[in-house]
């Protein structure tokens, strides 16, 4: 059974309504694909990057070059951030709870008649409701893959830490920076409702080697109740690896942790593929 069978009513419990909690468990868990590794790197020959640009024309180089240490398993568990890394008072989950989550809202059909470029754009702005859905924005990792998952009040941060192919990566990302204006807005149905979907740009921190943003908001009844979800995403290419910090619920925008996650997430990352270990979590967030 996959993740995309699951119907509306199963994902979205009357008590999650009632509390106003949009952000629900799947049936169907994600297989864990990660193994315990040995080491947190191994090192490769240093190979000079031509730095380049994103499709907006802004910088994606990094003044140094990236890390060039291979991320094994348990690197990518080093990098990945703790609760003292990102703004308010988020609480770490376990991970098994965090690899089963997923937003009810998220599942629909796009309406293909909102496009003028019809199957083109409706086909990316699909891609991106499931891809949102299943976790994988950025395709499937091809190497080493963490993630960890932290709550606060009806809102949740999924952050990911992964290898992946160097050109699929950047193409994922030269993907997402036309996505706020191939799916400005959108309409999407499930079970007869629909729900008018909002795509944006959001501006992130200059660090790693090319990044896009967005913000994801969605309207619409579940099940009779009206309801606003609103999901800020980011990814960020480091060499051959990427993070990927996906936040939001119904109490609004998550701007600032995803911000601080990405500053603080990256640097972890570029740490540890060149061998050292990541800093200490900062104290100044209450």
């Amino acid at each position: 059974m996959t993740r995309r069978t699951v119907r509306l009513a199963h994902v979205l419990s009357s008590t999650a309504l009632a509390a106003g909690a949009l952000l629900a468990t799947a049936a169907c868990a994600q297989e864990d694909g990660r193994e315990a590794g040995a080491a947190g790197i191994s090192a490769s020959p240093a190979a000079a990057r031509q730095q380049t640009e994103s499709p907006t024309g802004s910088p994606t180089g990094s003044p140094t070059g990236s890390p060039t240490g291979t991320l094994t398993e348990s690197g990518a568990e080093t990098a990945l951030i703790t609760a003292a890394d990102i703004e308010d008072d988020w609480t770490q989950v376990k991970d098994t709870e965090a690899e089963n989550w997923h937003d009810g809202l998220l599942i629909g059909k796009v309406d293909v008649s909102d496009f003028l470029s019809a199957k083109t754009d409706a086909a990316d702005c699909q891609r991106l409701m499931d891809s949102l859905f299943d976790d994988d924005l950025l395709g499937k990792p091809s190497g080493a893959n963490a993630l960890r998952g932290f709550t606060e009040g009806d809102s949740r941060l999924l952050y990911q830490v992964a290898a992946y192919d160097r050109t699929d990566v950047q193409d994922s990302l030269n993907w997402m920076a036309e996505l706020p204006q191939e799916c400005d807005q959108f309409t999407m149905t499930e079970n007869g409702e629909e729900r008018t979907v909002q795509v944006t740009e959001s501006s992130l921190p200059s660090v790693g080697d090319a990044r896009e943003g967005l913000r994801v908001t969605m309207r619409g009844p579940v099940d009779g109740t009206e309801a606003t979800l609103t999901l800020d995403v980011a990814a960020v290419r480091v060499g051959d690896n990427a993070i990927t910090v996906t936040a939001g619920g119904t109490d609004g925008d998550e701007d600032d942790s995803v911000r601080s996650a990405v500053q603080l997430g990256t640097q972890r990352l570029q740490d540890v593929l060149a061998g050292k270990s990541p800093a200490a979590s900062p104290s100044q967030f209450d």
